[in-house]
């Protein structure tokens, strides 16, 4: 039998409770199609701080080189925005994705039509939409240099090489011939000498796909179309500031955070993670939307491990339990047959496959 090594981080807040309830859905999915899966955790966030003085222990990292795949759930808090900036929760995932040079991240946005009138859009303007937002994950804002402040200023660098907006327009292209072929490129060429950089780049990489249709769109403006007409899209490539930014927008076409799952591809590993954050208000409470980490477990059978078939079972029972009406309380006001907590919501998804 098959046995895949999957690193676990489930971090701070809602995290223990979300990846337990995937956990519990991977190992329903490997029963059925006959593999089998050895979990493991390891630290990171403000929980490892916490126990290590360190957002990332180096045994986090060499777990997941180690590792077939990482599973990762969400960390951060109030309780750790006053540490330096380098102790920060958030700091030790930045470093963890630098470390496993996942310079793609796919963030899927798609609407049920079960879930309609949860999105606070006209039904007919989210009706069929599915949008890949394919975001350059390691470069940008967020990592380059000169960075800084002192007493009256603060500045960050955005930068990109030709070879960082290459690799990641062929993920986004190749990613589109297997959907719509339809690429819209989000920068801002008018102003932003960087972003006439990735245009002319990405323009040189379309040459090399003559059966995926490019656009190019202003960030303001795709900011605005998303919310006017988001069935226009079908990938949207972009850079880590602005995809950080427009995915989050895309989520709520759905109508809830806790639906949208991303994979972190690329490197010399992987991370699946749902998007949303830590949710420290409700951790513990017992109801978090598990479907978001859930369908990210999908995303790493499909892309790291190659279980197809396993990661359109678990897609397929996600549709069926909410067309059954099974809610949890984010969702809770939408055809609601039953509300569930995040616990019965994994067994329910589980059950299903």
């Amino acid at each position: 039998m098959k046995t895949y090594k999957i690193a676990a981080i489930k971090g701070d807040g809602i995290g223990p409770e979300i990846i337990n309830e995937a956990i519990k859905v991977l190992k329903a999915t490997a029963q059925k199609f006959n593999f089998a899966f050895e979990f493991e955790d390891f630290l990171m966030g403000g929980i490892a701080y916490d126990l290590t003085q360190n957002p990332l222990p180096d045994e986090t990292i060499t777990g997941c080189l180690n590792a077939d795949a990482t599973l990762f759930g969400a960390i951060g808090g109030e309780k750790w925005d006053n540490l330096p900036r380098e102790l920060r929760p958030e700091s030790g995932l930045l470093r963890l994705r630098k470390s496993l040079e996942v310079f793609a991240n796919f963030r899927p946005a798609k609407v049920y039509n079960e879930l309609l009138e949860a999105s606070t859009l006209k039904p007919e303007v989210v009706q069929g939409v599915d949008i890949l937002v394919v975001r350059e994950l390691i470069g940008g804002i967020y990592f380059g240099t000169p960075k800084g402040r002192d007493k009256n200023r603060g500045y960050n660098t955005m930068v990109y090489s030709t070879e960082e907006v290459e690799r990641i327009a062929h993920c986004a292209f190749k990613a589109a011939q297997t959907r719509n072929k339809k690429v819209c490129s989000v920068d801002k060429a008018n102003v932003l000498d960087v972003s006439q950089l990735w245009r002319e780049v990405v323009s040189e990489v379309a040459k090399e796909y003559p059966d995926v249709e490019l656009s190019h769109m202003y960030v303001d403006n795709a900011a605005m179309q998303l919310i006017r007409n988001p069935k226009q899209f079908d990938v949207i490539l972009t850079g880590n500031l602005f995809g950080d930014i427009l995915s989050d927008e895309a989520s709520m076409l759905s109508g809830s955070i806790g639906l949208l799952p991303s994979a972190s591809i690329g490197g010399k590993a992987a991370i699946y993670e749902p998007i949303h954050g830590s949710a420290p208000d409700i951790a513990g409470l017992g109801i978090a939307n598990p479907i978001a980490t859930i369908a990210s477990a999908a995303m790493m059978l499909r892309y790291s491990l190659g279980e197809q078939e396993a990661a359109n079972t678990i897609d397929a029972a996600i549709e069926k339990v909410l067309k059954e009406g099974y809610r949890t309380k984010d969702i809770a006001n939408f055809n609601a047959k039953e509300i569930c907590s995040c616990e019965r919501m994994g067994s329910v998804i589980a059950d299903h496959i």
